[in-house]
């Protein structure tokens, strides 16, 4: 394949995947900004939905698990070309059932095809990376973040002229889901080499110990207990403890949103000019300041400010901990690790989404939220602990360090 074809393959392949990242946020944001909607459809008790929200990423976990599995045998494109339209019905299922053993299924088809959608995305955006040989997979993320706040507004325009949730969601997957399959045709996986069954153990992730993504799953679970920090208890933060209006107390988290999507926007050109360490550094400080500004706050505008901070801060962290560990992977095991330890890494992803709204709740009720706030924050300042873990050796991306461009997905395995 020539050098042309080859960068048209990845141009391909990069907006492809882009497209997926920006359905994925529109899909997700749609269902739980519309939770209460669905509780008040099925007649869900406020006992038993925890039990509901807290089946999809435990289920999700165990979707990336199995798919860490699958990719050993298909390439991670047809996972997600197949897991993405399930995630699209499954919401759909949502809308439509009329029982509650029809959504509590549809959830759990949901969560599973998650799991597999989420991990295979990752897996490849960062064999992408590495074949631009520069960071890019900030923007995949940043597409994922304009489709949040796409589905945060699409919700908040179906609550307020209190369509159905089935009238709100068909147009959306009606739309989405034939854009996506057609977008499949380019995704561009890393080159997959016939390998005999001696090679095999060495590529298939067996060289991905637990101890080397240790520090990329603590940044990773931390990472995602501030966020759902956020997105759980922003509002009732400012309207119970900084004593703001209702409406105002819907302003933090679509601060922390927006930033979010801008940090991520410009976050690629600063890791290649200033390096992931160096990223990651600045994102952490801003992340825990974020905490803290919120912990002291006096009124709604300080706190609202702090919510600001963080999207700023947590934004850079989880898009540049896929691409470290599957570098990493890619040193210590072959091509094949990098997938093993996206799959293996994203679990971790569901485990703060989990373990980070019942914590913070509970010191709250416990203790106090002021002071529950500084436990994320302490949290995230593990990840300057880590932080060099995230440097590429022999050299990191961008600038006046950028390692060659190493094209190694598609059909082709040449320098360009």
């Amino acid at each position: 394949m020539t050098d042309a074809r080859l960068g048209q393959r990845l141009r391909r392949g990069r907006a492809s995947l882009a497209l997926s990242f920006f359905a994925q946020g529109v899909a997700f944001a749609l269902l739980v900004t519309r939770i209460p909607a669905v509780q008040d459809r099925y007649g869900i008790s406020d006992a038993l939905l925890p039990v509901f929200l807290a089946a999809v990423p435990i289920l999700a976990g165990a979707g990336s698990v199995v798919t860490e599995r699958l990719v050993r045998r298909i390439a991670p494109s047809a996972v997600l070309r197949w897991s993405q339209p399930v995630v699209m019905l499954a919401l759909l299922g949502v809308a439509a059932g009329t029982d509650v053993w029809q959504v509590a299924v549809s959830l759990g088809v949901f969560g599973l095809a998650v799991g597999a959608l989420d991990a295979s995305m990752n897996m490849l955006g960062v064999s992408l990376q590495r074949a631009y040989g520069r960071s890019i997979m900030l923007g995949f993320h940043a597409a994922y973040s304009l489709g949040g706040i796409a589905g945060a507004s699409l919700a908040w325009a179906g609550a307020h002229w209190d369509l159905s949730l089935l009238v709100s969601y068909l147009p959306v997957v009606g739309v989405l889901l034939p854009v996506v399959l057609v977008g499949s045709r380019w995704y561009a996986d890393q080159e997959r080499v016939p390998q005999t069954q001696t090679q095999a153990g060495e590529h298939d992730g067996a060289g991905v110990g637990f101890r080397l993504l240790l520090p990329f799953c603590l940044v990773m679970a931390f990472a995602y207990i501030g966020d759902s920090t956020v997105s759980n208890w922003s509002a009732k933060y400012l309207q119970d403890v900084l004593a703001s209006s209702e409406e105002v107390a819907t302003v933090p988290y679509n601060a922390y949103m927006v930033t979010t999507l801008l940090g991520r926007a410009v976050g690629d050109l600063g890791v290649r000019r200033f390096g992931a360490v160096a990223v990651v550094r600045c994102g952490t400080v801003l992340a825990a300041a974020g905490f803290a500004v919120v912990a002291v706050a006096p009124g709604p505008a300080v706190g609202i400010l702090g919510f600001t901070l963080l999207g700023f801060g947590l934004c850079v962290i989880v898009p540049q901990t896929f691409a470290a560990a599957g570098r990493r992977a890619v040193e210590a095991g072959g091509p094949g690790a990098s997938d093993a330890a996206v799959a293996r890494l994203n679990v971790f992803n569901y485990v703060g989404f989990l373990v980070g709204s019942p914590l913070v709740g509970a010191l709250g009720d416990a203790w106090s939220y002021r002071w529950a706030m500084v436990v994320p924050m302490v949290l995230v300042l593990v990840t300057l602990r880590y932080a060099r873990s995230f440097g590429a050796e022999p050299a990191g991306y961008g600038g006046g360090h950028e390692r060659p461009r190493i094209v190694d997905v598609g059909r082709g395995g040449n320098e360009v």
